[in-house]
């Protein structure tokens, strides 16, 4: 299997590149930097792609030429907030234009253009699949006010919706999934009941993250999980 991880360098995106690979597979890694001493299963093969999302056009056509002809899984983690989001500092309306505007390059265009680039790679696999990294903030009453990041991560739905009906013939499988808050303390290689504990039932271990997305990738090729919310045990908004 091939696999591609964009936004890869820490936090969920880390843990997937170190627990998603099986002996055999090859796993492209993608982020601004490649970060060292990443821990994989004996062998996987790993690759990377030095690209800053930041400038869209510039990381998409570097991402493009890197990649490999075919995929069989793509998985886009995607997503930058703004500078006081998820604090009781944040404030939209003294936001900078700037700063929403970057937002939005990276969150929905990079993604937008990075899709229509990496699409057709992943219909030459047997079964492809497209999972997108959303968000609880996307979800309706999500109680979270951060404007931007709340409706960049919204639009994934949009775009997972209309990628389904215009690639149904050709069977691409696409997964929006939206984990509540993560604890990206703990890494992958911290025990996981040390992991959960952390939060005091607030927080999701990025190995619960891994864990539903390996299970994606086993699913046979007749069905696929359309949507799928991860919050904590104690996240009262749900």
């Amino acid at each position: 299997m091939k696999m591609m991880i964009v936004g890869a360098s820490r936090g969920l995106g880390r843990a997937l590149v170190e627990g998603l690979g099986k002996p055999g597979d090859e796993v492209i890694g993608v982020s601004r930097r490649r970060p060292e001493h990443l821990p994989l299963a004996p062998g996987v093969e790993l690759g990377w792609i030095e690209a800053d999302l930041a400038r869209p056009s510039v990381a998409v056509a570097q991402i493009e030429a890197g990649a490999p002809a075919a995929l069989d899984v793509l998985v886009c983690n995607v997503g930058i907030w703004e500078e006081h989001a998820f604090s009781e500092h944040y404030d939209f309306l003294g936001d900078s234009d700037e700063s929403i505007s970057r937002l939005v390059e990276v969150n929905i265009t990079a993604t937008l253009l990075l899709l229509k680039r990496l699409v057709p790679r992943l219909l030459a696999s047997a079964r492809p699949q497209l999972i997108l990294i959303g968000s609880t903030s996307a979800l309706r009453q999500s109680g979270r006010p951060e404007v931007a990041f709340g409706a960049s991560k919204f639009a994934l739905n949009g775009m997972a919706d209309a990628l389904r009906e215009g690639f149904r013939g050709q069977r691409l499988a696409v997964t929006v999934l939206h984990p509540g808050y993560l604890n990206t303390d703990d890494l992958l290689s911290t025990p996981l009941a040390a992991a959960a504990a952390r939060g005091e039932g607030q927080l999701v271990p990025v190995h619960d993250v891994v864990t539903m997305v390996d299970a994606l990738l086993r699913l046979s090729a007749a069905s696929f999980v359309r949507e799928l919310t991860l919050p904590a045990i104690g996240d009262e908004r749900f």
